[in-house]
């Protein structure tokens, strides 16, 4: 009878730890960012304080929302003539500083994965065959371009990290890529996640080699999908 309540118990609580534990990692991640950010420009804010049963309580929160509408006033002013002039300067003297050249690079490289405006970004998230056939991994096309006996190739980066960026950069065929149907955001989610973050049912079919007119009929839908891709509609 003992066993049994204990074993009731036991089973219980670790449910309930399975329950509180992602609750709580999220709030002390959401706490450790606010504060973070509040702390950076609170010191600059003025003081406001409000009265309440009988008490003065000063409002949180001010340099969170004054970083905010700062990010807001940079995005305004980098995407006009004006600013853009200003970021390009801003770039150019921070790429000649020897140490902080490396890290600026990289962390723009980074930046500019994300965004789909930037030349050089990556295009579509895409399965390869690597490093052997029948080995799926997730890449990233990045560009197009024909061989000497003029055969189209696509660079396909296959990342092991990103800051700094690195891993290999294969050149190959277009029939040898499958689109894996997700976003870019949704493909370095799951590379960063070690799988966890992933949807639970891929939409490209890894069941072994592909036929030449499916593989391209593949990349004429990673065409679609991506129209900065050269040859797509």
């Amino acid at each position: 009878m003992t066993k049994k309540i204990l074993r009731h118990l036991r089973s219980k609580i670790f449910a309930g730890i399975l329950v509180i534990l992602p609750l709580g990692i999220t709030f002390l991640i959401l706490k450790l960012v606010f504060n973070t950010l509040d702390s950076i420009l609170d010191p600059l804010m003025p003081r406001l304080t409000v009265y309440l049963f009988n008490k003065e309580h000063s409002i949180p929160g001010l340099g969170f929302i004054a970083f905010f509408l700062l990010l807001y006033l940079f995005g305004l002013i980098a995407t006009n003539v004006l600013g853009r002039k200003l970021v390009n300067w801003a770039d150019r003297i921070f790429v000649n500083i020897p140490l902080v050249k490396n890290i600026y690079l990289s962390s723009k490289q980074l930046t500019d994965a994300f965004s789909a405006t930037r030349k050089g970004s990556f295009r579509q998230a895409v399965f390869v065959e690597f490093p052997q056939e029948g080995n799926y991994v997730l890449g990233f096309v990045t560009n197009e371009l024909t061989d000497l006996e003029r055969q189209t190739r696509v660079t396909v980066f296959v990342p092991t990290a990103f800051v700094p960026p690195q891993g290999f950069l294969l050149f190959l065929p277009k029939e040898k890529i499958l689109p894996s149907q997700m976003t870019i955001e949704e493909a370095i989610k799951a590379i960063m996640s070690v799988g966890i973050v992933i949807p639970h049912t891929l939409s490209a079919p890894l069941s072994g080699p592909k036929s030449e007119k499916e593989s391209v009929e593949n990349f004429k839908e990673m065409k679609y999908l991506n129209p900065k891709i050269e040859g797509g509609p």
